[in-house]
């Protein structure tokens, strides 16, 4: 008969593998023997937990949030006239009614914006209704001619640039009205800058920058190309180069 070793249960009597079982059953390890989520081995209750503050649901809620504030910003820049970049072609040009830097307005002199009588801060009469000589009128600008409106400002050199292309070149287009209105600033460095650079166009002064609101100003310098009767044709962001306005200035027509 051989000699049996410690792993040799072949020959062994029930008695000794009753033993056996009972040996080694102190130290078995019970998750060995089922599987998890079994009826005698569940998963663990134990729960997860979450950051302080938070809810079950609160990442939820927050990107329904978050989504929902999307929609709401899409619609309104596709429903809104004015943003970053200016006007949308098509729409009518805000009116107004500024003081021109030369006048004898204070400096600060509302611009009006009005729509109609008795708007309060916007202005007591219709802009377009304005004619005083002092005042550039936007309504009688565009209801003679097409217009390439400038906004620009007293410091920057791109702006006084702009400026100075806008006075080489407005003599090619005599049946197009060329103007600006300078955004806030020092209106008594505006003056100087008109003196020094020779600008003979109509400027106006916005001293609380009422317009670049209006006209959605990213930048200075940006040009506003209305069409006789004043709807927006174009919007040039930026400083505009001579070959570039030329081209702009003969798509609106006269």
């Amino acid at each position: 008969m051989s000699e049996r070793g410690p792993l040799d249960f072949e020959n062994e009597s029930e008695e000794e593998r009753e033993e056996r079982e009972a040996r080694w059953a102190k130290r078995r390890d019970p998750d060995l023997d089922q599987p998890a989520g079994s009826p005698g081995h569940p998963v663990s209750k134990v729960p997860v937990p979450t950051p302080p503050g938070a809810s079950r649901y609160g990442w939820f809620l927050g990107v329904v949030a978050v989504l929902l504030l999307a929609v709401v910003l899409l619609n309104t820049l596709r429903t809104q006239g004015n943003g970053s970049a200016g006007l949308r072609k098509g729409l009518i040009a805000p009116r107004f009614a500024a003081p021109l830097v030369f006048s004898s307005f204070p400096d600060d002199a509302d611009v009006n914006v009005a729509r109609k009588a008795g708007q309060g801060r916007a202005g007591k009469v219709p802009a377009c209704s304005v004619t005083d000589p002092g005042v550039l009128n936007l309504c009688r600008l565009y209801g003679a001619h097409p217009v390439v409106l400038v906004f620009t400002a007293t410091k920057g050199s791109q702006c006084i640039k702009q400026m100075d292309i806008v006075e080489r070149l407005r003599g090619r287009f005599p049946g197009v009205t060329f103007a600006a209105v300078a955004i806030r600033g020092n209106r008594g460095d505006l003056k100087r800058l008109v003196r020094n650079h020779r600008w003979r166009f109509p400027v106006a002064y916005d001293h609380d920058g009422i317009l670049a609101n209006l006209y959605g100003l990213a930048v200075c310098p940006q040009l506003t190309f209305i069409r006789r009767g004043g709807r927006v044709e174009d919007t040039a962001v930026g400083l505009v180069q001579p070959a570039e306005l030329t081209r702009r200035v003969r798509a609106l027509g006269t």
